[in-house]
């Protein structure tokens, strides 16, 4: 091959990778099975989880959906990309929208045969997800509320079915996802505001457009503020082990965020803070292996014996 080819494939390898989003993905596959190891069964060895295959085929499918749901999320806001996001656009048109739009179909139908494998109920939970991530990009998300809701249940969801997988319907993780919901809403309102721009010039009826700067903002306060509730109830759990030293990072860091999104008015600013949210979940999903340290150690004293 020559090297010209090798410099199209890369770029076209790279193209990809940001079309689907390949870092969230990476961290989604992380998520599901940190979640599935230290939450969702606890008294499994971590290889019964880890090879568990039925487990996999959930996981891939899931990675092939969300994958799909990336582009034709893509798809529907090549405008409001193109405004908002110029260089990422400019890398995502490497690969042409037909052949997009034939890795969409591919990877849906991927993940709902995989799907199908584990059982019907999962066949019917992914083909529903994959409607649900068409309805969000091709219409719901041009609206404040029906936006807003369903960007944040859409992310949640893919945990939901590892959670429905293992029946596993405790307070802890029930009151944990609450507290998701609430900081990923927050980062979609911010988001929003990153991209109040793109959304005025496509007639996009988000937060920001609708009730202006001033009003998104004291709905992500009052959000902020919310999330006391469920950390209060969390730390009330003895289980929480040294995932509590999370929490109180959360904390300062949602305060923090709090602060400087009253002093934000340029986009840029923004962003920065999307960006901080996006980091705070990620170090959320590590800390999952510091929930009830003692069951960890067992788990690999277990493995290694």
């Amino acid at each position: 091959m020559s090297s010209s080819k090798k410099k199209t494939l890369l770029k076209k390898v790279f193209s990809l990778l940001s079309v689907v989003r390949g870092y969230n993905i990476l961290i989604l596959v992380i998520a599901q099975y940190l979640a599935s190891v230290f939450i969702f069964s606890p008294k499994k060895s971590i290889s019964v989880v880890v090879f568990d295959a039925h487990l996999l085929y959930l996981i891939i499918a899931t990675v092939c959906v969300v994958s799909a749901g990336y582009i034709i999320n893509n798809f529907y806001d090549t405008k409001v990309d193109a405004i908002n996001r110029p260089l990422k656009t400019g890398i995502d048109n490497y690969i042409n929208q037909e052949t997009r739009l034939s890795l969409y179909f591919i990877l849906n139908f991927i993940g709902f045969s995989f799907g199908f494998l584990v059982s019907f109920k999962a066949a019917l939970f992914f083909a529903v997800y994959i409607f649900g991530i068409w309805l969000y990009s091709h219409k719901l998300k041009k609206y404040p509320f029906t936006g807003l809701l369903s960007a944040t249940v859409l992310t949640i969801l893919p945990f939901f079915v590892i959670f429905i997988y293992y029946k596993n319907f405790s307070k802890i993780i029930f009151i944990h996802a609450i507290f998701l919901f609430l900081v990923i809403m927050v980062r979609e309102l911010i988001k929003d505001l990153q991209n109040l721009k793109g959304a005025l010039a496509n007639n996009y009826r988000t937060f920001p457009v609708v009730y202006g700067e001033k009003a998104t903002k004291k709905i992500s306060y009052l959000l902020l503020l919310i999330t006391i509730i469920p950390v209060v109830v969390l730390f009330s759990y003895p289980e929480l082990s040294y995932m509590r030293y999370y929490f109180y990072l959360a904390g300062f860091t949602l305060v923090s965020v709090g602060f400087f999104l009253y002093k934000s008015s340029e986009r840029n600013d923004y962003r920065i803070l999307h960006n901080v949210l996006k980091v705070l979940l990620l170090v959320g999903v590590l800390s999952l292996v510091l929930i009830d340290t003692s069951l960890v150690l067992e788990k690999v004293i277990n493995q290694l014996n």
